[in-house]
Formats: C-alpha cells, sequence, structure tokens
C-alpha cells in the first residue's frame, strides 16, 4: 500500500511539473469528468473520450428550458451552442436620451464588471486573463445593442420595465440587442444578458450562448427588501451589497427602515439633536451625501430607495432633546420600564399626541426626507404596534384626552392616532411641494376588522400586511379597495427561527422560513384562498423584511440571500410551479452571487451543484 501510494506522489509532482510549478495555482490538470444535458439535467459522466461532454458550467448554460437565468422570464428561448470570447472585446452601442444615458453608461460598467467578476481568480476589481487563447477566442466580439425609447429615470408603480432581448451569432461577432421602453427594462435585460455568460474552466475565457430570445415583464410592479438599521447600524458597504444582490434578481425596491426607538442614526441638518440623542457613536450616522450615494447606487441597479419614517410608535432615542429647547416632550415612554407595560420590545417609546409641537419637529422632518431622498413616488409612514397603555399612563396626554372630552377608551385613542395621520400626511404633503403621493402603513389597529374605512382612505393609502398569509383581514382589505403590499411574516419574515433575544428559547416568530416557502409564497393564492378573487389589480406585489435585532454587517448577507433570490422569482415571474422546479437555479444562482462579492448562505453541499437531482427526499 505504501509503495503505492508513493507512486501516485510521484506521478502527480510530475505532471505538476511538468504544468510548471509545485505551488497551488500550478496543479491546474483537467476534470476527468464531464456533463451531458440529459432530459434538461445536467448529468455528470467520465470523460473517456466516447461521449462529447461539457463542462459544468457550459452544461449549466444551456441545459435546461431556462437555463441557469434567475428570476425565470416570461418567455424564453435559449440555444445550446455557446461562443468564446474575452470581456476586453465587449462594445455597447446604446440609442436612448437624456439621463437615461448616463445611467445607462453606469448600468454598462456594472454589467462589464460582473463578467469580469465570473473568473475565479478575481480581485479588487481585475481578473487574471492570461494566455494562450485560440485565435477565434481572441477576436470574437460580443457586440450590446441598447434602445430605450424612454428618457424616465425615475421609479414608479407605473414604470415599465418590460424588455426584449436578441442574441445572435454570425462569424466572429455575437450581437446581444436590447430593447426596452425604459432605461430600468434595459437594465434588466443587461443582467439577463450577464446570466447568459459564465467563465468556461478549461479555456480560461468567458462563453455566451450563441442565440437567445426572451420576451420578459415582471408579474408584480412592487418588489421589495426591508432593512432595518436602528435596531443595529448597517454600514454603507453592507447596503451596497444589498443593493447589487437585489439587482442580480430583479428586486426594485428597497425598503429603508431607517429610524426606530433604539436608534436615530440619520443626519437632520435642520434637526441636529436627533442624532446627536439618538445615534448609538458618532462613526455610526448616515449623513445626507451617504443618502444620496446610496439612492444612486440604487438607481443605476434598477432600485428605487423607499423611505420609512415610523410614527406614532416606534421612536424613542433621539427624541429627548424637547424639553431642555422648550419645545416639552415630544415623546413618552422613552425607555420605560418595565417595557413589557409599555411597548412589544425594548426600549420603548411613542409621540407625545397631547403636545402641538410635535407637529412643528414632524414637518421639518419630513421636509428633510423628502429633499435628501426626493423625489419621492411612495412614503412609508410604519404606524403599527401603538401601545395605548403607554399613551393611557401619561398623565400629560390622559389629562389632554379628558379635558377635551375625547374620553380614555380604546376608540378614543385610535380616533386621536387617526387624526395624527392625516395631519400626518399633510405634512408630508407640503414638504413634497403640494404633490401628494400615496402613503404606506403597516396593518395595526386602525386597519383592524370593520376600522379601516373609518380612518384610512383607499385612494390615499397602501396597506403593508405583515400578519399570517391566512389572516381574514386580507380579504376584507381587498374587498374593500385597499391595495396591498405582502410580508406576511410566516413566510417572508427572514430574522425567524433563531435564538430569543430577550429570554431564552427561539424568538417570537419561530420556525426558521427555508428558502422553498419563502418561494412558494403567491400574494396571488393568499388571496384567491380567501376571496375566491386574485385580485390582482390590488396586489401590487411584495416585500421580504429583514428586522435586525441579531443582524449587523458580520450576518446580514448570509440571512438575507439566497432566500432573498426565491422572493424575487415569486414577485417577478409569479411561477404556477412550486420550489422543486427551481432548485437547480437557484443552487447555481447562489453561487453567481458569491462571484459578486455578496456572501450568500450556502444551501447544499456543492457535490449537489456538481450532481444535479441527486439530493432529494
Amino acid at each position: 500500500m505504501g509503495e503505492i501510494k508513493a507512486a501516485a506522489v510521484v506521478a502527480v509532482l510530475g505532471m505538476m511539473m511538468v504544468l510548471g510549478g509545485t505551488g497551488s495555482q500550478a496543479f491546474t490538470l483537467p476534470s476527468p469528468w464531464g456533463y451531458q444535458c440529459t432530459n434538461n439535467t445536467c448529468v455528470k459522466k467520465l470523460a473517456d473520450g466516447t461521449l462529447p461532454l461539457a463542462t459544468l458550467n457550459e452544461c449549466k448554460l444551456t441545459c435546461g428550458k431556462m437555463g441557469v437565468l434567475w428570476p425565470q422570464p416570461t418567455v424564453a428561448s435559449l440555444g445550446r451552442e455557446v461562443a468564446y470570447f474575452l470581456p476586453s472585446n465587449v462594445v455597447l452601442q446604446p440609442s436612448c436620451r437624456g439621463e437615461a444615458c448616463s445611467l445607462m453608461q453606469e448600468a454598462f460598467a456594472v454589467f462589464r464588471d460582473n463578467l469580469e467578476r465570473y473568473h475565479p481568480l478575481y480581485s479588487n476589481g481585475k481578473a487574471p486573463w492570461m494566455q494562450p487563447w485560440q485565435p477565434d477566442a481572441m477576436a470574437h466580439s460580443l457586440v450590446v445593442k441598447i434602445t430605450v425609447t424612454s428618457s424616465e429615470v425615475k421609479m414608479s408603480l407605473d414604470t415599465q420595465e418590460d424588455y426584449q432581448l436578441e442574441v445572435k451569432t454570425a462569424g466572429g461577432v455575437t450581437t446581444a440587442t436590447i430593447n426596452a421602453n425604459t432605461f430600468f427594462g434595459a437594465r434588466h435585460a443587461l443582467e439577463t444578458l450577464t446570466q447568459l455568460i459564465e467563465y468556461q474552466e478549461t479555456r480560461g475565457l468567458l462563453m455566451v450562448v450563441t442565440t437567445a430570445s426572451v420576451r420578459d415583464s415582471p408579474a408584480f410592479p412592487y418588489r421589495g427588501l426591508l432593512l432595518d438599521t436602528s435596531r443595529n447600524f448597517i454600514s454603507v458597504a453592507a447596503l451596497k451589497r444589498t443593493l447589487d444582490g437585489m439587482a442580480a434578481c430583479k428586486l426594485n425596491t428597497l425598503h429603508w427602515h431607517i429610524t426606530d426607538t433604539h436608534s436615530f442614526p440619520l443626519y437632520l441638518e435642520k434637526l441636529p439633536n436627533m442624532v446627536y440623542y439618538g445615534a448609538y457613536s458618532s462613526e455610526q450616522v448616515y449623513f445626507p451625501a451617504d443618502v444620496r450615494e446610496i439612492i444612486h447606487y440604487a438607481r443605476v441597479r434598477g432600485i428605487r430607495v423607499l423611505p420609512e419614517f415610523d410614527a406614532p410608535a416606534h421612536v424613542g432615542n433621539g427624541w429627548q432633546w424637547g424639553e431642555m429647547q422648550g419645545l416639552g416632550k415630544l415623546a413618552v415612554c422613552v425607555n420605560k420600564e418595565p417595557w413589557q407595560s409599555y411597548c412589544v420590545e425594548p426600549p420603548c417609546g411613542q409621540l407625545n399626541l397631547a403636545n402641538p409641537n410635535i407637529y412643528s419637529v414632524l414637518g421639518q422632518v419630513y421636509n428633510e426626507f423628502v429633499d435628501v431622498f426626493g423625489p419621492i413616488d411612495l412614503f412609508h409612514y410604519g404606524g403599527d404596534e401603538v401601545n395605548l397603555n403607554c399613551w393611557n399612563t401619561t398623565d400629560e396626554i390622559t389629562s389632554w384626552m379628558t379635558k377635551n372630552g375625547y374620553g380614555l377608551h380604546a376608540d378614543a385613542y385610535y380616533q386621536q392616532w387617526s387624526i395624527f395621520q392625516e395631519k400626518s400626511r399633510k405634512l408630508l404633503t407640503t414638504a413634497n411641494k403640494g404633490v401628494e403621493v400615496p402613503g404606506i402603513l403597516w396593518t395595526s389597529h386602525l386597519t383592524e376588522a370593520g376600522r379601516v374605512d373609518r380612518f384610512l382612505n383607499n385612494s390615499q393609502y397602501i396597506i403593508q400586511v405583515w400578519t399570517t398569509g391566512q389572516d381574514p383581514l386580507i380579504a376584507e382589505l381587498l374587498q374593500k379597495g385597499y391595495r396591498l403590499i405582502f410580508s406576511n411574516y410566516d413566510a417572508w419574515y427572514l430574522d425567524c427561527g433563531f435564538g430569543a433575544w430577550v429570554g431564552e428559547g427561539n424568538n417570537w416568530c419561530s420556525p426558521y422560513i427555508g428558502w422553498q416557502k419563502v418561494y412558494d409564497n403567491s400574494p396571488h393564492q393568499m388571496a384567491l384562498n380567501l376571496t375566491k378573487s386574485t385580485y390582482a389589480n390590488l396586489i401590487l406585489g411584495g416585500e421580504a423584511a429583514l428586522w435586525t435585532e441579531q443582524v449587523d454587517d458580520h450576518n446580514l448577507d448570509a440571512k438575507l440571500w439566497p432566500r432573498g433570490a426565491a422572493l424575487a422569482e415569486r414577485l417577478w415571474s409569479n411561477p404556477a410551479t412550486g420550489w422543486e422546479e427551481a432548485e437547480f437555479r437557484l443552487i447555481h444562482h447562489r453561487q453567481r452571487l458569491v462571484k459578486r462579492g455578496v456572501p450568500s448562505e450556502r444551501i447544499q453541499p456543492q457535490w449537489c451543484h456538481q450532481n444535479e437531482g441527486l439530493c432529494y427526499l
């Protein structure tokens, strides 16, 4: 046995010396395995010369109806042959107008960088594309012709994100022709084109399918991720990584839950006390330049940034300065104990309805939000988890309620809450120079059965559902004509299923939600189950939420991805089939996210990626 092992070592060392050294980079023996596409599955076979076999990446690219496209397009026809080329031979030929052209140039630079990242040795913006290559590959060009008919560059619920992509190859040129109504559709087409390209493992260059025809448009206009940056601060770099992941999946809305009772990390130029009293530290602050940088970074990637300023609950730290400035107590129950009596989680805090100065402060807050996030097409007011006991045990508020004859019963407080919300809406409209935009509110006591149309106008508000997907309230809201965004916690809360952060055991919304459940959670099906109708005209889409009690820069990506990608295909494609049909493509897309610098949770052994269909129950 020892002699056999020694002989094997000598043979391997000999091969390594022939290849130019004994270092790990010199050991580049070709794999003894290849792949054959059989029944839309890449089957691993021994490369003994009896069959024409492809590399793993080539097989993934050309096998199956959709190859490795994610999310799957509306209609696609993909060729089974590839052409080899170098990223230096990629050329853009745009036809566009105004700012759409400059955005297109930036999006194309992202496209070029994503191609570089396919190389396994990519680092710091560069990949070592090393010779020798075949002359035909060195000369082959990829020409990307993009026509955008509209000059629209701001996302809205009416933005057309559809596109057409045609790939044809003639001689030494592959031409990708993209036609889209808007920049956003063209950017999505570039993402699809990126996914029709891969690294060829044995040749050391890129390959693109020689022919393809794609007609594509999203099933829902609103496709989002919520990220909370109050409970734990998330750096600008981590926010950009999140946007990179979203762009790879055609998600179009980053819902930024930027403040809460825990901290106020947003610097407001007219209200610097907010961040002075509310930031965790001077290093954990978003300045206006940071926000504008993030917004532009997002727009280049086809994404709107939706700001949320949650009120009248979920305010606390950052609001303690009012009395010192002669404005009275702006927030009550701030950090009050025992917290269980005054809020759903520590620390507590709600706005002081009895203090009229809250409205002048809110007006300034909205002015700065509109200035830094604008132009806005939506605004999220938060508006959930008001604790009536907080207000009803605050002497200033109970005296005000009694003096004005409102009473101290629950409906009296709900009425004052609704008045607060209407004043907030008017303040936001004033800040937005009189232009009214739809407001979004979480489901809450104001939206409970029999109440919603007493307090909220369905033409002014969109309701974001965070209760379960079986909640009868969904039917009532739809039947009363409210537009909905789904974020039902039993399928789309990505912070569920971890250890408790107060006390012991698991957190409140356990168990953990796997990508399979995320994928199969269908807004239309939930509506159909409850009402016998899909209400396609009222369901705007959905959003997965990542609340950050137990998240910061160091574990953010693994909690978001690839489950966020499963959400994305549900909202872009709304597939009629379940997660099983998507598994091979998702496993590959997870690999793609990692190559793009988005660390994503490993959900299967690599063996499963190399042996499709053999990891099953």
